[in-house]
């Protein structure tokens, strides 16, 4: 029995080391899906396409970044939809209550900025609190945040009645949908949130801390780290992302409600896992997060042009991760079937 375990611990240990090398490779898989819809598909490799794709990502981006960050200690934050959506509702309220079709540019101005701070504060709180309930009781994650994401949801729907709120200040979504030089400004929000996301997880002390948290958080202690101190800001990190994918959700919806948003929530796991983000903790790239993304977002956009049910996308996402899961656990026996052979000179 104990050789088993221990059998299934190594091929589990395996089938992560291989995820983290990105064997076939994630870029050849992105690659080769533009081809193939490009292909298939009329008009496909066109700028249209492209702007779609680069107004459609950065909601779920945002959000798989604040999954990620919790990812590399080995935890999860299965609130960051209920965070996400109630700083919208607190902002698109404030929005709405303290403005009028009779209001100045600079009182609306004004009211924005409120409403961005009062959604920043509040997101704060949530991670400030979830992270301490994590770090100093030792309850796992998933039933803290479980349990904050049920309180958060039960909220904003007794607030709002399971209503949408709408009609703020147009001048916002202006600005949310805009675009500099072609590029939609959500998407450049969304390329700079993940280079400095990238850069703190990767570069700074806090990081390296996250990433000796998720492989070994006793040894994390023996190192005189901080966890409990780590634990807290790696879930306010995690919130502060959740404000970010809240502003820009007010932007493209133009509204905001309790029910946003429910279906990413797996999708930006699936996302980090297939980015090669080891889901036990301690190691885990924005970079291949990024270029997850960037293969779900093709996947869905081209089974929507071929007129594929929308309802089917997650499945066919989920799909995806056990194939390249598949693919990647019978790589290194391919490798030895179908790799080059050794001449009899070359050998020794």
């Amino acid at each position: 029995m104990a050789d088993s375990t221990h059998s299934a611990t190594d091929n589990l240990s395996s089938l992560v080391a291989r995820i983290k090398d990105g064997k076939p490779g994630l870029l050849g898989l992105l690659l080769a899906l533009v081809i193939a819809f490009s292909l298939t598909i009329p008009g496909f490799a066109s700028w249209g396409t492209l702007n779609s794709f680069a107004v459609q990502l950065p909601i779920l981006g945002l959000l798989s970044l604040a999954m990620v960050v919790p990812l590399i200690t080995g935890g999860l934050n299965l609130a960051i939809i209920a965070t996400t959506n109630q700083c919208a509702l607190l902002m698109a309220w404030i929005m709405r209550s303290m403005t009028t079709a009779d209001s100045s540019s600079a009182q609306v101005l004004g009211v924005i900025l409120l409403a961005l701070l009062a959604g920043l504060l509040l997101a704060l709180v949530i991670g400030v609190v979830t992270g301490t309930i994590i770090a100093y009781t030792g309850v796992h994650p998933i039933l803290v945040t479980l349990g904050t994401k049920s309180l958060i949801d039960g909220i904003s729907i007794y607030m709002t009645r399971g209503e949408a709120l709408s009609g703020f200040p147009q001048s916002y979504s202006i600005v949310g949908n805009s675009a500099i030089a072609g590029i939609p400004v959500t998407f450049i929000l969304l390329v700079v949130v993940a280079v400095i996301v990238g850069i703190i997880l990767r570069k700074t002390p806090f990081g390296i801390s996250c990433a000796m948290i998720g492989s070994n958080m006793e040894a994390a202690r023996f190192s005189a780290i901080d966890t409990r101190r780590v634990l807290v800001g790696v879930y306010t990190m995690s919130s502060i992302l959740c404000f970010l994918a809240a502003a820009v959700s007010l932007a493209v919806f133009n509204s905001a409600s309790a029910d946003y948003s429910q279906s990413y929530l797996l999708v930006t796991i699936l996302a980090a896992v297939l980015g090669g983000v080891d889901p036990f903790g301690g190691f885990g790239k924005v970079s291949g997060l990024m270029i997850a993304l960037a293969i779900l977002q093709i996947i869905s956009s081209g089974f929507n042009q071929l007129g594929i049910s929308p309802y089917l996308t997650t499945a066919i996402w989920g799909l995806i991760l056990i194939l390249v899961m598949a693919v990647q656990t019978a790589y290194p026996y391919l490798a030895f079937f179908f790799g080059p052979r050794k001449r009899p000179a070359d050998r020794p």
